[in-house]
């Protein structure tokens, strides 16, 4: 794996996706969503929807780490311990974070690359992401 530096650009996701691309098509879909049900999506708009989706991805966690009062499970539901949900609101989360930047013109990888990615040379040299990760 190849970590991006400021000097070379980030390998494609698997999925040849991009995190521009990824903002884009997010963009494309919150400003059709918006218009379907008259949404003004103005500045306070954007933070505001990443604290109520963070909200919903705080209740889904307790659901799925059984911190909650249980609940019956809809007709058809399969029953997943709540993956299912806490996946669906860590995508919103991710969408709106993207959302929120876009609006404010952040780079996000230009901000993750000069907030985080630059401690990976700060503890004695190269970091083994794949053995970071596992430690997890």
């Amino acid at each position: 794996m190849t970590i991006a530096t400021p000097s070379t650009p980030p390998e494609p996701a698997p999925s040849g996706l991009t995190l521009p691309a990824l903002t884009e098509r997010v963009e494309a879909v919150s400003a059709l969503y918006a218009r379907k049900f008259g949404i003004a999506r103005d500045p306070d708009w954007f933070v505001l929807k990443l604290a109520e989706e963070t909200g919903e991805l705080t209740q889904a966690y307790l659901a799925a780490s059984g911190r909650t009062r249980p609940r019956v499970a809809s007709e058809g539901e399969v029953p997943d311990g709540g993956r299912a949900a806490l996946a669906a609101e860590v995508a919103d989360v991710l969408a709106h974070l993207l959302l929120l930047a876009r609006s404010q013109g952040i780079d996000v990888e230009r901000a993750v690359r000069e907030k985080w990615l630059v401690w990976e040379g700060e503890v004695g040299g190269e970091v083994d992401v794949q053995a970071e990760v596992g430690r997890g």
